[in-house]
């Protein structure tokens, strides 16, 4: 009797001991995420807001961060050095997928990275001038992404704000020498609509935030207006950037609606939020299975026009009326 108690607590051990592992060994046994490795020119802080619409672009393809899909972030935290090192770490930690959201040095740092992982990127450049693919239709090789073609609104950006500011005879340009592809792209393009002009243009430059102050308060006196050119360090501080226009009375234009709703005189560009839920379905569509060379790199097809008319009266600038009736938005 003894025995037989004996062997039945010892089964009930043992079978209890068994309940336990059975579960550990499918855990074990269950395949990980697929890992998508970001990398990000600007901070966490700063990234937060487009990011969620990465994620979303992302969930409609039917991945969830943390569910079916992990992300592992690197930040260069404005550092574009540090970019190559970021990139290389992301390859070493064999992730499905690398992209570059709003930074052009980081898909260039990525490409130069690996010939192998699929890239997505977005960008405000020409993806073929920057040579990050041979053809927006039919990308080849192992990128695709979208492009806002920012660089190429620069001169259209310059003869809106010429329409607004008749009487300037010098414009000024900001561009971040920190981002040398963008910025050398951007001054030419935006020279050649200013000569076209017949204005005399200006070049700014500022790569850290101690720069705005120098910018606005001394170089730009010289201008009678401000194009910022495209750079993903501009667009994390379009806010501080309008409310530094508005408070040094330069008439500006970018390409964000952050800008004007803080103060700069006007917007023109696409939207950036867009571009961040494109480049997240396509990273989806890639884990599906879908290759970076037959995705065709997506360009904005709407610009829209956003004139602050408060800021316009505390500069003392009349708006035209033809520039009234293109505005998709004003603000009062």
């Amino acid at each position: 009797m003894q025995f037989a108690q004996l062997k039945r607590r010892e089964f009930i051990t043992l079978l209890g001991g068994a309940a336990v592992a059975w579960p550990l060994a499918a855990r074990a046994q269950q395949p990980s995420l697929p890992k998508i490795g970001v990398l990000c020119s600007k901070s966490p802080s700063e990234e937060a807001r487009l990011l969620a619409w990465f994620r979303q672009g992302l969930n409609e393809i039917g991945y969830v961060e943390g569910h079916n899909v992990a992300i592992e972030y690197s930040w260069a935290e404005d550092q574009n050095d540090r970019l190559q090192a970021l990139a290389a770490d992301l390859v070493r930690r064999q992730v499905a997928v690398i992209a570059t959201p709003g930074s052009t040095p980081a898909a260039l740092a990525a490409k130069a990275a690996t010939t192998t992982i699929p890239i997505v990127f977005t960008t405000a450049g020409d993806p073929i001038a920057l040579g990050l693919v041979a053809n927006l239709s039919r990308p080849g090789g192992n990128m695709t992404g979208a492009t806002s073609m920012g660089v190429e609104l620069g001169p259209k950006q310059l003869e809106v704000l010429r329409e607004l500011v008749p009487t300037a005879t010098t414009m000024a340009l900001l561009i971040n020498p920190g981002s040398p592809a963008i910025a050398e792209s951007t001054t030419k393009q935006v020279q050649a609509a200013a000569r076209t002009l017949g204005l005399n243009l200006q070049v700014v430059h500022a790569s850290t935030e101690l720069d705005f102050d120098t910018v606005f308060a001394t170089l730009i006196q010289r201008a009678g207006g401000l194009v910022i050119g495209p750079d993903a360090f501009f667009t994390a501080r379009a806010q501080e950037l309008g409310a530094l226009a508005l408070r040094h009375r330069v008439p500006a234009i970018y390409q964000y609606p952050e800008f004007a709703a803080a103060g700069g005189l006007m917007t023109y560009g696409a939207s950036i939020t867009e571009l961040y839920r494109q480049a997240g379905v396509y990273v989806g569509l890639i884990l599906k299975g879908e290759k970076p060379a037959d995705l065709p790199v997506r360009q904005s097809t709407r610009v829209e026009l956003i004139v602050n008319l408060k800021t316009a009266r505390a500069l003392g600038l009349t708006v035209p009326l033809t520039l009234l009736g293109r505005a998709d938005e004003l603000i009062e």
